[in-house]
């Protein structure tokens, strides 16, 4: 019997550390956004203001989900997984070209991103399919050919859009999950063997001109720095600007004279490291990385499968987002199109972001009225 609400015993054990750092990441995105967007005037001067109705969207949404038991959502896996693939599809018909992607359906004046929410149905689909598989050995890449399937349709049609960003962060949650449910040293090695030898075919074959415009930059950052490089130049000039200490708030130079490429939505973190100093970057980042270690000890405590593994998924979307983003942005990866979780503008990356937190939150609180299950993936 699954019971909705949450028991006195569930309250007890509300997690507040969760909480709190959710609560932080997202105080400081809003503060970090009124600056990124101080140096405009009329709507984007007031991206702060939808940013701040965004959480509150989002956190409503997300006590729902914490009062619900979150092992209704394994019924539903299929099911959400498939009107993912729909939305996406939809995106080729419905959506409208915005500087060369078309990744936004639209009705009206509101607008959502199917791909951003893709991520959860995906995490949940993935938990329904290893919570049915009985398997408590070690698996091999044959046991999770489906897995694997059910992660390319989307990433596929996410990297037609095109987005390479969204469709990594596909991937990597998929491989993450693959690598913590007991995947085989062996096959693991097998896998990343095969992915560096197909690297000349991705190359040739799949990544766009501009896609291989931006790796080539990345190889050589100095290259091209008035053209191709002057986003990753910039952003690496502002990270330096802030020294220690930092340059103080609203006093970043780089942002303020407008040196800054989409500081709102890729670009916050060199914003915030300009004037918050080598110190804050620190503690941003220890901020990010104690969300996603808690997250894996939720999984790691889950009593049962499909909670582990939604744990685990939801943790590795917050994962590889920060580090994809805060990676791009200092010149340790290639820039691509991936967001800063609760610090980047935009209605569909926050709610996803706060529903993965919130998943995580409705697995905690449940996590002591059984097994933990790690043992059992």
């Amino acid at each position: 019997m699954i019971s909705d609400g949450l028991a006195g015993e569930e309250r007890d054990h509300f997690d507040w550390p969760l909480f709190i750092g959710t609560v932080l990441i997202g105080v400081l995105g809003v503060i970090n956004l009124y600056s990124a967007t101080s140096v405009y005037s009329g709507a984007r001067a007031e991206l702060y203001i939808s940013q701040v109705y965004w959480l509150f969207v989002g956190g409503i949404i997300g006590g729902v989900l914490v009062a619900i038991d979150y092992r209704h959502l394994e019924r539903l896996g299929y099911i959400l997984y498939t009107f993912g693939v729909f939305s996406l599809a939809l995106v080729f018909v419905l959506a409208k070209d915005v500087r060369g992607s078309a990744r936004w359906i639209e009705f009206g004046a509101f607008r959502f991103q199917p791909s951003e929410f893709m991520k959860i149905f995906l995490v949940i689909a993935l938990a329904k399919f290893l919570h049915d598989d009985p398997r408590n050995e070690g698996r091999t890449l044959r046991d999770l050919a489906i897995p694997a399937a059910l992660t390319a349709v989307p990433a596929l049609l996410v990297l037609k859009q095109p987005d390479l960003g969204t469709a990594s962060i596909l991937t990597f949650v998929f491989l993450t999950i693959a690598a913590l449910t007991k995947l085989r040293w062996k096959s693991i090695v097998l896998f990343l063997g095969t992915v560096i030898a197909s690297m000349p075919i991705i190359w040739t074959y799949v990544l766009l001109p501009y896609q291989k415009d931006r790796v080539r930059v990345f190889l050589n950052p100095e290259g091209d720095l008035l053209r191709r490089g002057w986003h990753a130049y910039n952003s690496r000039v502002a990270i330096g600007d802030g020294g220690l200490f930092g340059s103080g708030y609203l006093k970043g130079t780089q942002n303020q004279f407008l040196f800054l490429p989409d500081q709102y939505t890729d670009f916050p973190f060199p914003v915030f490291a300009e004037e918050w100093g080598f110190i804050g970057s620190v503690t941003l980042v220890l901020i990010y990385a104690f969300l996603s270690l808690w997250g894996i000890r939720i999984a790691s405590q889950a009593k049962d499968r499909f909670g582990a593994v939604l744990g685990i998924g939801c943790s590795a979307i917050l994962f590889w987002h920060a580090l994809i983003n805060m990676g791009m942005t200092s010149g340790i990866f290639p820039v691509v199109g991936v967001t800063l979780p609760l610090f980047s503008y935009g209605g569909s990356s926050v709610c996803t972001v706060m529903i993965a937190l919130s998943l995580l939150m409705s697995v905690s609180v449940r996590r002591y009225s059984g097994v933990p299950s790690m043992d059992r993936l």
